[in-house]
């Protein structure tokens, strides 16, 4: 069992890294067998950074990326572990690079790297992305793949420019099949015309609500406070943040939003085919504050005619009417109590076993409704009846094999057909379209932002267009 690193043998670690130039890492992977070795890192280890941990020490682990040094330092010792009780004699302790700062990882690795998984807070997602892409590293990156709308466009534009680096965003319900059959059923006139679409993430806690910053205190030793800051506007340390829940504050998290609605609204847009909006109206909120998104928001999304299909309604629904006793953390709430559509409740009590759930979307149609939840889930008619009575329609579109991460790894074995939820061709135009309702957040209840798309511009609320970016601190442009 692989003991802690101490500083020293860390700092050692980082600076021990061997310079390389980039040029030739893709070259080197085309010519490889499709079941070659990726030379992987992980950017971002606690968190959802583990689940990464078993894909990347799959391939060929060869760095650990964290601002805190203790929570890279743990990372390796759990893939230590894992690979002694799996028995990989390949695996190396010794040859994984321990790094504080992203910013210096792909310089320093060369073409000992070949694909990076990214799974730090979000105010960190669209840099190393770039920078991966730049240096011809595949890069599968945690939802939402940016902060902001400018970041999304500017990321689709870089992925643009190097069409044989692959991408992934991490929207795993998009690779689950859920989404395919949804788009399928609709298109067979399952519910006949769609009228319009609810969706939702119901639950109160860390993902908004105001409260007041707590006072300054000491950064933990081994964490790096001014790396983990990054790209956001400095602060000083304060308690609930690292370790702790950043996603409601508006400086480093998106809401849920951003944290959410990239697990429900990518039916939606999938299945729907939707681009830009062409209006975004906050209908109801609640608690909203400079520093942290509301508690409770619903926002209508409208959407013009796409080639032969019409104009489509789309209301996003979060947070709940229970004031959460804890801003910090999720909080569970009665039924009643949950920002969801009133057709939802309704249904619930005209069908005694049904239950939508917290987190998904009712499709309405002339004919009938369809549920879908989260993460891709499987689309249900309303009621079971119906839905039993309906035929399934034939499978027209295509489904990614191995899930969301199989889909990547994949496509870069391969360098062939890109992943399903590349940044160029999905996952930043869905952040462009989903991230208008933050700028509708920051106009105000009532107040419609007319949205040209093309431009990334309110056209008749000028001053709101301060929130379609913002300006990084000096060193972490992208």
């Amino acid at each position: 069992m692989a003991k802690p690193l101490t500083r020293r043998q860390w700092l050692a670690r980082s600076a021990g890294a061997a310079g390389a130039c980039a040029l030739g890492r893709l070259t080197i992977l085309a010519a490889d067998s499709p079941n070659s070795k990726l030379g992987t890192a992980l950017i971002g280890c606690g968190g959802r950074g583990g689940s990464h941990l078993p894909a990347a020490l799959g391939e060929r682990l060869v760095a650990l990326v964290d601002a805190d040094e203790k929570r890279a330092a743990g990372a390796l010792k759990g893939v230590t572990d894992s690979a002694a009780k799996a028995k990989r004699a390949d695996f190396k302790p010794e040859g994984v690079k321990l790094f504080s700062d992203y910013r210096q990882l792909f310089d320093k690795m060369g073409k000992d790297l070949n694909a990076v998984f990214i799974a730090t807070p979000d105010h960190h997602h669209a840099l190393p992305c770039a920078l991966a892409i730049r240096a011809g590293v595949h890069v599968y990156c945690e939802k939402p793949v940016t902060h902001n709308i400018g970041e999304a466009r500017a990321l689709a534009e870089v992925a643009r420019k190097h069409p044989k680096v692959m991408t992934q965003m991490g929207n795993q319900g998009l690779a689950a099949g859920g989404d395919q059959t949804l788009a399928e059923y609709l298109a067979a006139g399952a519910i006949g015309k769609l009228l319009e679409v609810h969706s939702w993430h119901a639950w109160t806690g860390r993902f908004g609500g105001s409260m007041k910053r707590p006072p300054a205190q000491p950064v933990p030793a081994g964490l790096n406070w001014d790396l983990w800051l990054g790209p956001a506007a400095f602060r000083d340390y304060h308690a609930g943040l690292h370790p702790g829940t950043w996603h409601g504050w508006c400086d480093f998290g998106t809401g849920s939003i951003g944290g959410w609605s990239t697990h429900v609204l990518d039916a939606v847009f999938f299945a729907l085919k939707l681009g830009a909006p062409q209006t975004v109206e906050v209908l109801e909120m609640d608690d909203p504050s400079d520093d942290r998104f509301p508690a409770r928001v619903t926002i209508r999304y409208s959407f013009p005619q796409r080639g032969e299909l019409p104009p489509a309604t789309v209301i996003w629904y979060d947070g709940s009417f229970a004031k959460a006793k804890d801003p910090s953390r999720s909080q569970g709430a009665p039924a009643e109590q949950l920002n969801r559509p009133k057709l939802a409740l309704e249904l619930e009590k005209k069908h005694a076993k049904l239950n939508l759930g917290g987190a998904a979307s009712l499709f309405v149609g002339e004919k009938g409704v369809i549920h879908v939840g989260s993460h891709g889930g499987a689309p249900r008619i309303i009621p079971d009846e119906q839905h039993k009575a309906t035929p399934v329609p034939p499978r027209t579109l295509p489904r990614p094999k191995g899930g969301i991460v199989g889909d990547f790894l994949r496509a870069c074995k391969e360098a062939g057909e890109p992943p399903i939820s590349n940044f160029a061709g999905y996952a930043c135009p869905l952040m462009e379209c989903i991230y208008v309702g933050h700028v509708a957040i920051r106009a105000g209840v009532g107040k419609k932002v007319e949205w040209d798309g093309e431009k990334l511009r309110c056209t008749n609320i000028p001053e709101a267009n301060r929130w379609v970016s913002r300006e990084p601190r000096k060193g972490w442009e992208m």
